[in-house]
Formats: structure tokens, sequence, C-alpha cells
């Protein structure tokens, strides 16, 4: 009975320290004006950002966020469309196909190469192609969703989204409409340290409410 009190007490203990090394201002930032109504996780993100390239496949930040977080808190990603010029808002569309068909997961890695890496993606018709080939997506699916309510209504909620909480720049995450982890207030002495705090505060202000 001792050793499971203590091992209580340890956990306690634990999460405290844990918690103690988090101040508003620091590794967060409390919202002036909490937004109501958004995702408990909510990642803006653009594939014209070369940070946001790094933050998914170098450092894996997301994937490490969602493993840190109960196995019930969804993560969402909205793509913002001030970057990229025309593209940008065309890309924005895209990525609201993609949640719509459910591919996210299968054009993410294919659509940053292509702006970023071999700029193979200049046009709609190049950003169509990936869908098809990356995600199995048959054009005139694509061509359906992508002329669609939901996806218009995907596009909205993404842009109100980045208006509703006075979005400044990317990658950035929010946490239950009332906190956004501060990236430069992490610790950046390795890219361990840093994954590793991020998906730490992200959890921690889940458990704020």
């Amino acid at each position: 009975m001792k050793k499971i009190l203590f091992a209580l007490v340890g956990m306690v203990l634990a999460f405290s320290a844990s918690a103690a090394q988090f101040s508003d201002g620091q590794q967060y930032v409390t919202l002036d004006k909490p937004v109501t109504g958004e995702p408990q996780v909510l990642e803006f993100f653009s594939f014209y950002c070369p940070h946001c390239y790094q933050f998914e496949h170098v450092w894996h930040v997301s994937d490490a966020v969602k493993k840190a977080l109960p196995a019930d808190t969804k993560v969402t990603k909205y793509h913002v469309e001030f970057l990229g010029g025309e593209m940008g808002k065309t890309v924005t569309q895209a990525w609201a196909v993609a949640m719509a068909l459910g591919v996210e997961d299968k054009v993410t890695a294919p659509i940053f190469e292509g702006i970023q890496q071999t700029q193979t993606i200049t046009d709609p018709a190049s950003l169509k192609a990936v869908f098809v080939k990356a995600a199995g997506i048959k054009p005139e699916d694509y061509d359906a969703a992508w002329n669609s309510f939901v996806v218009k209504s995907l596009v909205a909620q993404q842009e109100k989204a980045a208006a509703d909480l006075d979005l400044r720049g990317v990658p950035a995450m929010f946490v239950n409409g009332k906190y956004m982890v501060n990236n430069g207030g992490l610790d950046t002495s390795s890219q361990e340290n840093y994954v590793l705090q991020y998906a730490n505060v992200v959890k921690f202000l889940i458990s704020q409410k």
C-alpha cells in the first residue's frame, strides 16, 4: 500500500514540477480575447512557409504533440492564405478538399515537397495532380469536392478562425481557443528539447481548460 501511495505522490510531484516549468508569457500566451467554439488543439500552417516545413517534416512537432495528448484529443490543422500570393488561396481551398476527403496525411508531404523542394506545384492543375497521384483521388471526385458546399464552408472556417484568433504568423498552435504556444519562449538548446517541451506545453494547456 505504501508503495502505491509513494508512486502516486511521485506522479503528482512530477506533474507539478512539469507544470511549474511553464509560465504565461514565456512558453505560452493567454489570449486577450478567448475564442469559443474552436478545436481543442488548432494548428495553423502554410505550405509556403519554410519554418512550417521544418516544423512538420524535420522536427515532427505535430506528431509529438499528438502522441503526448490523450487519445480522444483531436488536433486540427488549418492552412492560411496570406503566403504564396494567389496560389495561397488556391492551396487553402485544396487543403479544405483534403480535409473533406480525409486525405490530409497522404497529401501533406508531397505538397510541401512540390512547393518548397522541387517547385513542381505552380498552378491549380499541378496541385490537383498531387491528389490524384498521392491520394488516389479521381479527378472528377476532386473537382466535385472543390466545388462543394462542404469545401467552401471549410475555407470560410479556416479564414474565420485565423481572423478571430488574430493570427500573426505560422506555424502557430492554439489550445481551447484561450492559449497560444509561444514558439520563441521554448528551449532551443536542442531539437529534442524543443520538441519535447512543445508537446508538454500543449499537454499542460489542455489540462487548464
